[in-house]
């Protein structure tokens, strides 16, 4: 099933015999969806709504081998030195440690591009489609749901912890700033894509007589500005986030979730 990322018709047959009869044959046609698909939730017989968001951890995947070269990438820009999670206990470090990726994320020029519908859309079973972390790395191509668990991925790769936080119509990421998670810090992952970093002058070749801003400077302006946004969306969301779970949804993903629910994978 995790080769399957199209949404294709299968048979089912089913052949009973009971004592002496003729043998009754019965064939139903269903649609197998894609492993893109997230389930968000279901509408029971007795029209009960069932929340399943919690299966958008499935798609946070940070045992990933690709994973590995964008930590290297990141280590190769000397914005960290290493990746220490929580080690340093020192929240301006864990923040450094956040921007590295979200660096390396702009300069591997992933642009926002929303593909989120599905051709088996119901007012029964409500689906969002996910690129996997692979797909989104092989296009360089994300939504705002895409971003999240692409970003959360990494961050759970260096031990640090994230959150993805759905409201109507948008999500994004968060990650705990203390091991003790007492603090938290949400991204716009959308606004990745904002700038071209090559229309701004690289460090190294950056003198007292070039104009303008450098891609250091724009990357860590977009970074703080999708701070800015995202911490002000929380703020005014955060009592329905808590507690209108059919429209919203707070979802770290814990050591304890990660019992439960495994990365997908390929």
């Amino acid at each position: 099933m995790r080769n399957n990322v199209q949404a294709e018709p299968v048979a089912l047959s089913v052949e009973a015999q009971f004592q002496n009869a003729e043998p009754s044959r019965k064939t139903r046609t269903f649609s197998v969806r894609s492993i893109n698909e997230c389930m968000i939730g279901y509408i029971d017989k007795r029209n009960r709504f069932h929340n399943t968001g919690v299966l958008f951890a499935a798609y946070v995947n940070e045992d990933s081998p690709q994973i590995d070269a964008i930590l290297r990438e990141a280590l190769n820009s000397r914005i960290v030195s290493r990746f220490m999670g929580y080690q340093s206990k020192r929240k301006e470090y864990v923040d450094k440690q956040v921007y590295a990726l979200w660096n390396v994320l702009q300069r591997r020029k992933f642009r926002y591009s929303s593909i989120s519908y599905s051709s088996l859309s119901s007012n029964v079973v409500y689906a969002q489609r996910v690129r996997t972390l692979e797909d989104a790395l092989k296009s360089s191509q994300i939504n705002c749901v895409d971003g999240s668990v692409l970003f959360a991925s990494l961050l759970r790769a260096i031990n640090i912890d994230p959150i993805l936080v759905r409201v109507p119509g948008h999500m994004y990421v968060g990650y705990y700033t203390d091991q003790s998670h007492k603090e938290a810090e949400y991204l716009g992952t959308t606004m990745i894509g904002d700038v071209d970093l090559d229309d701004f002058f690289p460090e190294e070749k950056l003198d007292s007589t070039s104009a303008g801003k450098s891609q250091e400077e724009m990357s860590r302006l977009t970074f703080e500005k999708s701070k800015i946004y995202a911490h002000r969306k929380y703020s005014v969301d955060s009592v329905r986030i808590h507690t209108l779970p059919r429209q919203y949804m707070f979802l770290e993903i814990s050591k304890a979730l990660r019992r439960k629910i495994q990365p997908l994978g390929k």
